[in-house]
């Protein structure tokens, strides 16, 4: 059987932490993806050539996420992948015309901050919202094309239009915009319409995107009219940022440790009093939606 299968058959029998070794190339991402959803934990990319010097060089970043996965919530990142299984079966019908932007923007806008296992419960959150949701902006921490094809599988299998950001996109209701990857992203206000800027810049918390720009960004720009999410994910990028969107007067939460393969940026962030609401993955939807309406 080939790898996927066999990740498939073992989260059935055995489930054990799983890093996927992915190819540089379309193909290899979307294996990448499909494993994450079969129950992965992390993945690293395969050097282009000359391998057996390149998994070498890669040695450092190997050790951190074989640490990282052997503390990771297996189990759950199983029952995510199976419950985002079920829901990709939306029809086209019950999905709004890609190209059906609309002609007003909102004044809400929602910050979703996720990393290390972040991929399904984004993805878990956005196949459960409705095109009628005011605008999303997203910082999943993944290199460059990875955030591409990450996009056009949530376009697939939600209600929402779904796009890898571009500097001067708009953030308007029943759309997503995702990071590309190694690029920073903020918005910033031209009357009442938000617009995404995409830049280089040095890394933030050694990640680029960082989600501690992006928050910091929607809580100068939206304040009270934003909703701020830091889901599961090493490290701490993103709390600093989410303690500024609540000074500013946003809602603001936290995966709670049970439903996070990596409770590392929640964590933080419930440490330094940046979450208003810790909850389960299945309950912040809901959560969101009356806060933000």
């Amino acid at each position: 059987m080939d790898g996927l299968t066999f990740l498939k058959e073992l989260m059935k029998t055995d489930p054990v932490p799983v890093i996927m070794l992915s190819a540089l190339t379309q193909k290899g991402h979307e294996t990448t993806l499909k494993a994450l959803e079969l129950g992965a934990v992390d993945y690293i990319q395969k050097p282009a050539s000359d391998i057996s010097n390149g998994i070498i060089e890669l040695g450092d970043e190997i050790i951190r996420k074989v640490r990282t996965a052997a503390k990771a919530r297996i189990r759950l990142a199983t029952i995510i992948s199976q419950k985002t299984a079920a829901k990709s079966a939306i029809s086209e019908f019950s999905r709004p015309n890609v190209n059906g932007r609309l002609s007003t923007a909102t004044d809400k806008i929602i910050a979703i901050g996720a990393s290390t296992g972040g991929t399904e419960a984004i993805t878990e959150i956005i196949t459960a919202l409705s095109e009628s949701t005011p605008g999303i902006v997203i910082v999943q921490h993944m290199p460059p094309v990875f955030t591409r094809s990450f996009a056009e599988r949530l376009n697939s299998i939600s209600r929402l239009n779904v796009k890898e950001a571009q500097t001067g996109d708009q953030v308007l209701r029943g759309s997503v915009l995702i990071a590309p990857g190694d690029k920073h992203m903020t918005i910033r206000c031209n009357g009442s319409a938000y617009y995404a800027e995409i830049s280089d810049g040095p890394m933030v918390n050694f990640v680029r995107p960082s989600a501690d720009i992006l928050f910091r960004s929607v809580a100068r720009y939206a304040g009270k009219n934003a909703v701020g999410v830091i889901l599961t994910g090493m490290g701490e990028d993103g709390a600093r940022g989410l303690r500024e969107m609540k000074e500013a007067g946003a809602y603001t939460i936290a995966q709670d440790e049970a439903s996070s393969v990596v409770f590392g940026m929640p964590k933080k962030a419930i440490e330094i009093g940046a979450a208003d609401r810790v909850a389960p993955l299945d309950e912040i939807p809901g959560i969101i939606l009356r806060h933000i309406e």
